[in-house]
């Protein structure tokens, strides 16, 4: 395991490549090491983080046989080619068999993927994946679109390019009509 201090040593050996070894002890620059290492140990938490902790507190779904769905999910992710962010929203389905979760926790299971080293065809797998492991639901759905860095800020540079991926399980991968419910449902204007 790397150390704090030899990640912020890393990080000054890659500012003088940016800037030049001899401005590396510029006031700017001091303690940028530092901040940048904070920043990292906040934008990487999902290391950190459990989908089966964070999904294991249910509550009986009351006989509930509907789509559960939160929609418009802001993350911001960081790609694992180029370390460049991207950014955008998911939307989280389940229809559950007997237990549901709190709503917090669909959020927080997006966050539990998007706050690693990603792309976002895995982020998309993982969640839909967590959700089928640990609720056993009659479909899980997830759909997520992003705005790449690595795609506006070098290589094509194409701004307003935005990327789609989903995943969809049991009855939403099956029947077409749950999958255009789910559809209609995200489509619904803002509140």
């Amino acid at each position: 395991m790397v150390s704090e201090k030899e990640a912020q040593e890393a990080v000054k050996v890659l500012l003088g490549y940016i800037e030049g070894e001899e401005h590396v002890d510029r006031e700017g620059l001091l303690d940028t090491p530092k901040r940048v290492v904070e920043s990292w140990n906040e934008i990487f938490a999902g290391y950190n983080m459990d989908a089966s902790e964070l999904l294991q507190a249910t509550f009986n779904a009351e006989g509930y046989d509907g789509i559960v769905l939160l929609r418009n999910i802001e993350f911001t992710s960081t790609c694992e080619h180029h370390l460049q962010p991207f950014r955008g929203r998911a939307h989280i389905a389940y229809i559950p068999v007997e237990r549901i979760v709190g709503i917090s926790k669909l959020a927080r299971i997006l966050e539990l993927h998007a706050r690693r080293l990603q792309n976002q065809e895995r982020i998309t797998k993982g969640i839909s994946d967590d959700l089928e492991r640990e609720l056993e639901p009659l479909g899980s759905a997830v759909i997520m679109e992003a705005s790449h860095g690595c795609m506006q800020c070098r290589g094509v540079a194409k701004q307003q390019a935005v990327m789609t991926t989903s995943a969809m399980r049991g009855v939403f991968f099956e029947r077409p009509e749950a999958r255009q419910e789910l559809m209609q449902l995200i489509q619904q204007p803002k509140l």
